[in-house]
């Protein structure tokens, strides 16, 4: 399942996302400059969370409280290895029914449970990309 969308048309792929997600915990897969942030992002939004948002990139994780319960972000780009994501604790996380959204979830492909959802944003131009459920 895929959708093509602009990137001005941000809430039409985040509707996408929450009407076809078999999980709360979403994988967001996609190289550098993707638009994986700016999505997770206006998905925050979708989600209830109110106030500034903010990509976890030094931190690894932020959280929101949302009318849909907690929100957790996580941004694993600068992780060098599994034990540190376990030294935050990341299977606690994976293990709560909140909503999880995990950038560059490679990172830990080790310490993933089978109730994921994988989604794949390529870009398509500068203007354009595609979103694909795996």
């Amino acid at each position: 399942m895929e959708l093509t969308y602009k990137l001005r048309e941000l809430d039409t792929a985040v509707k996408f996302i929450l009407e076809n997600t078999k999980s709360k915990t979403l994988l967001f897969y996609g190289e550098m400059g993707a638009g994986k942030t700016t999505l997770i992002k206006e998905l925050v939004k979708a989600l209830g969370v109110t106030g500034a948002t903010s990509s976890p990139t030094f931190s690894l994780v932020n959280h929101y409280d949302s009318d849909e319960g907690s929100v957790y972000h996580f941004d694993l780009y600068r992780l060098n290895d599994e034990s540190e994501a376990l030294d935050i604790g990341i299977e606690d996380y994976l293990d709560s029914d909140n909503w999880i959204l995990i950038e560059w979830p490679e990172k830990i492909k080790n310490l993933m449970g089978e109730n994921t959802q994988k989604l794949i944003i390529k870009v398509m131009s500068s203007e354009e990309r595609m979103l694909k459920f795996c």
